[in-house]
């Protein structure tokens, strides 16, 4: 199920293989039980009932294990009815040895199945704190988020967005930490808190990036880490004033952004580069802000680098400008949608970096505003 916001993730491989595997042991059975009445005493068919319930306990309960256990124990019974000097004291011991040590396997299995299911539940809660779904519609303007994790356990990541309905028109941000693990997390959650604030108190864009610099230089004197040499976020905010037919950008060393203007496609590289938030301070605090037309039925898309850097088996990078330049009149929504799904294709259904996007259209139709 998609989320509001799409936040999306690829699902685990439930469905009829994972069906058929929780089969296997009672199929193990049957297929070891049969071939042990039916070939002769000589083979000893039977000394392979133990794996069954060794192999039940990776995937089911203590209890049907232990059942799956008993009804082994049974059949190496029946069988000793059968064929005589078959070993069965010792073949009977080897399956109650095996079926309590898979139960106990079985039983701690379930509580650490158990334990993630409640960290997956905390770090849910992290995601829609850090990357909460926006609304469909923010005034006049239509947007939709999309967020993709590398990895299939994956909640968070150092990929961030938000969009804020400001007294200075509406406001969108999106950017990407450099560094990994639970400090890229934390520096794009102080990124995000500051822009949530700055940008309904500051009436210019330089203003927001500044307290945005500010903030991620606190941040990172306050957790020193191994990787705080290369902790910097590079960042785009997007600024769409009322009643202006114009879109503001300043660009802080991100991927430029794609505008569909009258049915053409312009990739948005900045007049002046910006330094990326946390490097000001070595290459100079100069902020540049550019003015881009954005009138009714055009549509922006801003993006982290996953997307991009995205390859094919071949090594070649996704052709993003291309890509959007065939997909033609399309709903933020349904934009985002063919993105996700053309992405997965490309790589072969392996993404190697986390990838965060925002679909963003003004209608050619004004549509009563909806509160933010």
């Amino acid at each position: 199920m998609i989320t509001p916001g799409r936040l999306r993730r690829r699902r685990p491989p439930y469905g009829r293989r994972w069906e058929a595997a929780l089969l296997s042991p009672v199929i193990l059975t049957v297929l070891i039980s049969a071939l042990a009445f039916s070939t002769p005493r000589e083979i000893a068919i039977s000394r392979l009932l133990p794996v069954a319930p060794a192999l039940a306990a990776a995937m089911w309960p203590v209890l049907p294990t232990i059942l799956l256990g008993t009804f082994c124990l049974l059949v190496m019974i029946g069988l000793s009815f059968v064929h005589t000097d078959l070993g069965t004291p010792y073949t009977a011991a080897a399956i109650v040895a095996v079926t309590a040590a898979a139960a106990y396997g079985s039983h701690v299995r379930r509580q650490r199945e158990e334990m993630l299911f409640r960290i997956r539940l905390v770090a849910d809660a992290a995601q829609q704190v850090l990357l909460r779904p926006l609304p469909p519609r923010i005034e006049n303007v239509e947007i939709e988020s999309l967020y993709l994790a590398a990895q299939e356990q994956a909640r968070i990541g150092g990929d961030f967005y938000e969009a804020a309905a400001t007294p200075y028109g509406v406001r969108l941000l999106i950017g990407d930490v450099r560094g990994k693990g639970l400090s890229a997390v934390g520096a794009a959650a102080a990124v995000i808190s500051c822009f949530r604030e700055a940008a309904y108190d500051e009436p210019d864009l330089r203003g927001v990036i500044r307290r945005l610099e500010t903030t991620i230089i606190r941040h990172s004197a306050s957790y020193p880490s191994q990787d705080l040499p290369e902790r910097f976020a590079t960042a785009i905010i997007a600024e769409i004033r009322h009643g202006t037919s114009h879109v503001k950008l300043l660009n802080c060393g991100h991927p430029p952004p794609l505008l569909v203007h009258h049915g053409q496609v312009r990739v948005l590289e900045p007049t002046t580069p910006s330094p990326p938030l946390n490097l000001a301070t070595l290459i100079g605090a100069h902020y540049y802000v550019d003015s881009v037309a954005f009138t009714p039925g055009d549509q922006l898309l801003l993006y982290t680098d996953g997307v991009t850097e995205t390859r094919d088996r071949t090594g070649k990078f996704f052709p993003l400008p291309d890509w959007m330049q065939r997909q033609g009149p399309a709903l933020p929504g349904e934009l985002l949608d063919r993105l996700h799904q053309d992405l997965l294709h490309y790589s072969g259904g392996r993404l190697d970096d986390d990838i965060a996007a925002l679909a963003v259209r003004r209608p050619n139709t004004q549509a009563p505003d909806r509160p933010a």
